[in-house]
């Protein structure tokens, strides 16, 4: 599916090849029969949008955006298991799918990133498109969510990948619970969840340095933690 690969490119981090080839980008868009005269207008401003900024630029607000705190990060299985064991058996399981349908990755991302998710979902038929895209609904709607609260551009792709899902989640759906949630990307939420880490390390060290560990919940009994996708509400975001 054309725009599937389009919008994974315009997902992924933001190299020259985006100011290179974007007439190829503008060609392949037009392509694309799945997407209505509307959508394909919405792409193409994003194209221009992001083609008209300096690279360097763009690639600082990308990384601001994904990779500065979880809540908008694009590793998919951040967002339900966040850094505990269960993610990792969720990626490996991953791994194992997409060398069933022959696709071997390198080491350059995650199998969770979501440019590359789906660019698999785009190597196989209509049918794998929509269950992949169904599967990720619920997250897909929380980051379209949490985007648009931001005021980013990216905002408008994800509403985009639920239409073609033809899943009944939406990012409007989530904009109360968006609201209420706490930035993890500011340098005070950063530093907290930096100082737990190394709390909770210390801990599992010196299990007797319960000092410690007091000192430090009491410092940051207040502090801001990251967001995570309640996993128990899948359901409910689903439309089940």
């Amino acid at each position: 599916m054309i725009a599937i690969r389009l919008i994974a490119r315009l997902l992924d981090y933001p190299e020259q090849e985006l100011f290179d080839h974007q007439e190829e980008l503008h060609a392949a868009l037009q392509e694309a029969d799945e997407l209505s005269g509307e959508q394909k207008a919405m792409l193409a401003e994003f194209i221009r949008h992001c083609a008209a900024r300096p690279l360097l630029d763009l690639q600082s607000d990308y990384c601001e955006l994904f990779d500065r705190g979880r809540a908008t990060s694009l590793l998919l299985f951040e967002h339900v298991h966040g850094e505990s064991r269960d993610r990792g058996q969720a990626m490996v399981d991953l791994l194992d799918q997409y060398r069933a349908d022959g696709l071997e990755l390198d080491a350059r991302e995650l199998p969770d990133h979501l440019p590359l998710y789906l660019e698999y979902l785009a190597q196989g038929g209509l049918a794998r498109v929509r269950q992949g895209l169904q599967d990720v609904a619920p997250i897909l709607a929380l980051l379209g969510a949490r985007l648009e609260q931001r005021g980013s551009p990216y905002a408008q792709l994800f509403p985009l990948l639920l239409d073609l899902s033809g899943s009944s989640a939406s990012p409007e759906s989530l904009q109360s619970q968006v609201a209420g949630e706490t930035r993890d990307d500011t340098p005070q939420a950063l530093d907290a969840v930096w100082e737990e880490e190394q709390v909770s390390f210390i801990a599992r060290m010196n299990p007797q340095g319960e000092g410690c560990t007091a000192t430090h919940q009491r410092r940051f009994a207040g502090a801001v933690t990251p967001q995570y996708l309640d996993v128990s509400t899948l359901s409910q975001v689903r439309g089940e």
